[in-house]
């Protein structure tokens, strides 16, 4: 698999016992699939490597206790940690209406009904309390939140987000 024909799912951010068992710091969007899962693919030297799961464990928030089968070694999991963990694009199912996948947004165009194309979204940011759409415009990158009372419509055939922001939103 390529990685354009998948998504960021999550990474591996710790071991769990000397026998091999990993923990796993998922994605909040994607955190339901995991327990449906049969394999992940992870990233080794630059290239997806699938690993089939023989255990799945909750453990807390978006975190998941697992062991991959063949890694049955403190040693062997620590070749995977830090190591980001990707799904195949096939496996979502399709958003609808103005539900979004933050991989799915990526380079759409975002039209403010104000004041038109206001740039291309770079990044979908979560890592504040709410997420903001990265976008750039040539000159500098603007924060707008994504939440729904700015979001009035997404055109996937098209590739544009139109919203409307509040006033001096965009000049901040």
């Amino acid at each position: 698999m390529r990685v354009e024909d998948s998504f960021y799912f999550g990474k591996i951010v710790r071991k769990h016992s000397y026998k091999g068992e990993i923990v796993v710091k998922l994605d909040p969007d994607y955190f339901e699939l995991m327990t449906e899962l049969e394999s992940i693919w992870i990233v080794q030297n630059n290239h997806l490597v699938p690993f089939f799961m023989e255990n799945i464990s909750y453990q807390r928030e978006t975190f998941f206790r697992v062991k991959l089968e063949g890694v049955d070694t403190e040693m062997e999991a620590d070749k995977l940690m830090g190591s980001a963990i990707y799904l195949n694009k096939d496996f979502l199912p399709k958003s609808k209406g103005n539900d979004f996948y933050k991989h799915e947004i990526i380079g759409f165009d975002v039209i403010d009904v104000n004041h038109g194309n206001i740039g291309k979204i770079e990044r979908v940011n979560d890592t504040t309390p709410q997420l903001l759409f990265e976008i750039n415009n040539g000159s500098k990158i603007m924060f707008i939140p994504a939440i729904p009372e700015f979001l009035q419509k997404i055109d996937r055939k098209k590739k544009t987000i139109t919203v409307v922001t509040p006033d001096g939103l965009l000049e901040l």
